[in-house]
């Protein structure tokens, strides 16, 4: 048995933060397909382990029993200090990290992962709805590309937990209706991560929740 069990599925960015952070700490992990799009997190059995109904969900095989996670922030603040990587050098970073982190669950991810659900997954681009969620995004690249043009990373001067998650998504620009020209300071933080030790894109980590037989494109 591996030291991490990831239940998981490569469409999932959020999935992605938690699978790229363990393959960055050279973890011994596993993932563990969850077949997201016939209705598994809404399963009885899926919401006993997670009540929440959702990924990731990372389980650390120790010694003195399971240690069970949700939510992809609090999972990468579990691993960076269990392997002492991605996280702060003193109080001044731990702040800078957990104000990022709070910013991308609430100003990004939560806008960037819906607005892709319905356009890209329900094909419901012109909805209104997701409209709203679009420009919600956009909102938030501006901010996050204005941040970026005198730093490398987005909290310290070294990549952490809160550049993990929020380029959580950012790898599927034309899912997400994100024209990368628009942002340059964005793209080139985005190499800089492609270029830490043992990256690997999501295809690469984790299988898809989509079962062949019901895939329409």
């Amino acid at each position: 048995m591996t030291d991490f069990t990831l239940d998981c599925f490569l469409e999932s960015g959020n999935a992605y933060k938690v699978a790229l952070m363990l393959e960055l700490c050279g973890a011994d992990w596993a993932p563990r397909r969850v077949a997201f799009f016939t209705g598994q997190t809404r399963s009885e059995e899926f919401r006993s382990l997670n009540v929440m109904g959702e990924v990731p969900m990372l389980t650390h095989h120790k010694g003195d029993g399971d240690v069970v996670l949700s939510q992809s922030g609090a999972i990468l603040d579990y691993l960076s200090r269990e392997f002492d990587r991605f996280g702060p050098a003193n109080e001044d970073e731990r702040r800078e990290i957990l104000r990022w982190l709070f910013w991308d669950n609430h100003k990004q991810t939560s806008y960037v992962a819906t607005y892709r659900f319905m356009s890209h997954f329900q094909n419901k681009t012109g909805d209104p709805v997701a409209q709203f969620f679009h420009a919600r995004a956009i909102n938030a690249w501006k901010v996050l590309e204005e941040h970026l043009k005198d730093r490398d990373f987005v909290a310290c001067g070294h990549p952490t937990i809160a550049d993990l998650s929020i380029c959580g998504y950012l790898f599927w620009p034309d899912q997400i209706g994100m024209d990368e020209n628009a942002y340059p300071n964005i793209a080139a933080w985005l190499e800089r991560i492609s270029a830490l030790p043992g990256f690997k894109r999501p295809e690469q980590l984790m299988p898809s929740g989509i079962d062949p037989a019901t895939a329409t494109a």
